[in-house]
């Protein structure tokens, strides 16, 4: 699928779905890392992740452009369009829109560091660096220290 593909399916999912059309752009954005899609307030337009197709193919993206149509239709008549907002809720339940989309690499792939508390030996698998000065352990509160640190 190619970004044209894309627009094509987009515009169509708008019709069918939302009887309005879809007057943006939409596009592939390789970029994308921890998201399927997201819509962009100031051009309208939506970006999707090219990795959901590439993994789980067009049923995928046809998910994300329908919860990202929700975004980009409710945002342009003024109602609530973020996901806390009961119309976004409404209309996402409505059209069939899923509120998460399935991840390209599961959490363990994407670990950076294994954290481990001093008191439990209980370890802590985490992406992003945590500040083992203020951070504590969840069942104990004992310090933590770095156990390992995964290169990539």
């Amino acid at each position: 699928m190619n970004d044209q593909a894309l627009q094509t399916l987009t515009e169509q999912l708008s019709l069918q779905l939302f009887e309005k059309p879809f007057k943006h752009k939409a596009y592939f954005n390789a970029r994308l890392r921890t998201t399927g899609g997201r819509y962009l307030l100031k051009s309208h337009n939506i970006e999707i992740n090219p990795k959901q197709y590439q993994v789980y193919k067009e049923q995928a993206v046809k998910e994300i452009v329908l919860h990202e149509l929700c975004h980009y239709h409710l945002h342009l008549e003024g109602k609530g369009y973020q996901h806390r907002d009961q119309d976004f809720k409404q209309l996402c339940k409505k059209v069939g829109a899923k509120r998460h989309c399935k991840p390209t690499e599961e959490y363990e792939d994407r670990v950076n560091y294994i954290y481990q508390c001093l008191n439990c030996k209980r370890t802590f698998k985490r992406i992003r660096k945590v500040n083992t000065r203020k951070m504590r352990c969840g069942r104990c509160k004992g310090k933590l220290i770095i156990k390992e640190h995964v290169h990539r």
